[in-house]
């Protein structure tokens, strides 16, 4: 195992050189992470460099890194990571990208790379609100169309902004402002002193 992944980081450095601004080893995997600008191009590489041959993108999803592991995160907040699959010379390879402007994050599309890409990108957008530039239907695709900002996000309400609800007058859906109590998630035997009671 470890000759391989000898080989595969020789191959990723020979092939993406200074492309690469950061390149970890850890449980047996590899993962580099590329800047934005690059990415579209790196991808390109990964998939059609021979020495790589990274024909199958198996997995694309956006993470939010603000209070990564409970602690400040200094950099930008919204990232890109897929998983990618060469079949021919049986390696993996996690390939990261932070976008860099946590305003309005937005990377390159690779669907045009890898059609699998689709309906990831999709979600990344739904859920974060990463926009993935060149993406020829990016729409939501797990939230209603009314919905208002991304779930995923580690700044969105647990309870969420709106609920939605059949009006019988009215005969429709309707939305209205989230009507959910807060609840106490501290159990009773821990926030009260004498709960239970000594008789």
């Amino acid at each position: 195992m470890t000759q391989k992944l000898d080989t595969l980081e020789a191959a990723l450095q020979s092939a993406l050189g200074d492309s690469i601004t950061r390149l970890v080893r850890d449980r047996g995997e590899i993962s580099i992470t590329v800047p934005a600008a690059r990415y579209f191009d790196v991808a390109r590489t990964l998939r059609d460099h021979p020495a790589l041959k990274f024909e199958q993108l198996i997995d694309l999803c956006g993470m939010d890194y603000s209070q990564y592991r409970d602690e400040s995160w200094e950099g930008p907040r919204y990232a890109v990571v897929s998983h990618l699959l060469s079949v021919s010379l049986n390696w993996r390879v996690r390939l990261k990208v932070f976008a860099p402007d946590d305003d309005l994050p937005a990377v390159a599309a690779v669907t045009e790379l890898w059609t699998s890409a689709n309906w990831f990108e999709r979600e990344a957008f739904d859920l974060y609100g990463i926009v993935f530039e060149g993406h020829l239907d990016l729409r939501r695709i797990l939230t209603d169309y009314g919905f208002i900002g991304h779930p995923m996000r580690k700044d969105f309400p647990v309870s969420g902004h709106v609920e939605m609800r059949y009006d019988e007058q009215k005969k429709r859906v309707i939305y209205q402002p989230v009507t959910i109590e807060p609840r106490e998630i501290v159990p009773r035997v821990v926030r009260e002193d004498q709960y239970g009671g000594t008789h």
